[in-house]
């Protein structure tokens, strides 16, 4: 006679409902039952399974929970039982690389086989061993509020997306962290929660980033946070040079938008950057703003800075005065690598609609001057494989 499925196998039970069904489809198994946050900051390790009762908890706690989960190395398979689960809990399930859910009421049957499936799959391979092919990094900053640094970085990730090879594509950073508008920009989810990380940094990578990501596209990622007016404070700098350097493992290309109000790690973040791009609006207080920016990040980093100024907004003189292109470089003291066109509709249809301009309105202005300066940029990139370097 057969051995029971679950005979011998190591059970974590969430939900004190949970333990009637020992006699039954859990026979042989070893239950042991835990609260919430076990998912968190308990023991783990050498658990088959684990079992949660969504009934037995609020919505925002169990999601917390399990993108808690999602964060820990090699969890194991999650089955998730109840009825009427609400769709933030299943979002943050969906996360982990093994897992269902089972809607109650269900027959013994039912779960049997639905523990058995998850059971039978296999954990995700380790990431292969050996040099890591790291990704080329841009930076993008505004020089001052609203010059559309975030729309730019955003058309930039999207342009480059269409060149990346094998794979790996492009993920846009970014690193407004109380108040960022890249997702909203996109109409995708904020699911970035570097807080979350607390001392233990150094467990993030390849596996665990993807709980951080949410997809735009095929070949274009965005991790972005949630606002929050303590984001700052709440996250260290090392969790956010680790996080960059494990983007830097997966991806091809990198795109941060970056803060303008320097930060612990601004420095840092911008020395492993193969370029750096301050956007300025043309007029007089941006391109002062644009030149105070660029001396500043030039004397932080040294010779490797180099930023390079982006007049962003073109557009033909019709109300009174606006400086042109010659007169924006003698305002800003050095030379502008580029110019982008004025199209406001085009921008606005965009957020509205949510996503890339050159999704909604391919031939503006706007996506034309973007892809120029992304040619202009990527033929002139170190080959992929340049190591950045980690801060101390």
């Amino acid at each position: 006679m057969s051995a029971h499925p679950l005979e011998g196998k190591r059970v974590l039970a969430l939900g004190g409902a949970l333990s009637a069904l020992s006699g039954g489809p859990l026979e042989g198994a070893t239950i042991e039952a835990a609260a919430l946050d076990r998912l968190s900051t308990g023991d783990i390790a050498g658990r088959d399974l684990i079992i949660i009762d969504a009934n037995a908890w609020e919505p925002d706690p169990l999601s917390a929970g399990l993108q808690a989960l999602a964060l820990r190395p090699e969890p194991p398979p999650v089955l998730l039982v109840g009825t009427h689960v609400s769709t933030s809990v299943v979002r943050n399930l969906l996360r982990l690389e093994r897992s269902d859910v089972l809607e109650a009421p269900f027959t013994e049957e039912k779960l049997l086989a639905a523990l058995t499936s998850l059971l039978a799959q296999r954990a995700p391979a380790p990431a292969p061993s050996g040099p890591a092919e790291h990704a080329r990094v841009w930076a993008v900053t505004g020089a001052v509020g609203g010059s559309g640094a975030t729309t730019v970085a955003i058309e930039i990730a999207n342009a480059l997306s269409m060149r990346a090879k094998g794979g790996r594509g492009v993920c846009l950073i970014d690193l407004n962290l109380a108040d960022g508008a890249a997702s909203a920009y996109l109409g995708a989810n904020a699911t970035m929660r570097l807080g979350e990380l607390g001392p233990s940094a150094d467990r993030l990578d390849a596996s665990m980033l993807q709980a951080f990501v949410t997809h735009v596209h095929s070949g274009f990622d965005l991790m972005a946070a949630p606002r929050s007016p303590d984001a700052f404070d709440n996250v260290s700098r090392e969790a956010v040079l680790r996080l960059l350097e494990t983007a830097c493992e997966v991806y091809e290309w990198v795109i941060l938008d970056i803060p303008r109000h320097r930060r612990a790690w601004t420095l840092e973040a911008l020395g492993g950057c193969d370029e750096v791009l301050v956007i300025s609006e043309l007029t007089v207080p941006a391109l002062i703003a644009a030149r105070s920016l660029g001396d500043e990040i030039d004397r932080g980093l040294g010779a490797a800075g180099k930023p390079k100024i982006v007049l962003n907004r073109l557009a033909s003189r019709m109300f009174g005065p606006a400086p042109n292109m010659s007169e924006a470089e003698k305002a800003l003291q050095r030379k502008a690598e580029a110019g982008i066109s004025s199209d406001w509709e085009a921008a606005a249809a965009s957020v509205n609609l949510g996503g890339p301009i050159a999704t909604h309105r391919p031939k503006s202005k706007i996506v034309q001057d973007i892809h120029r300066l992304v040619d202009k940029l990527a033929g002139a990139a170190p080959p992929v494989g340049k190591a950045k370097k980690r801060a101390a």
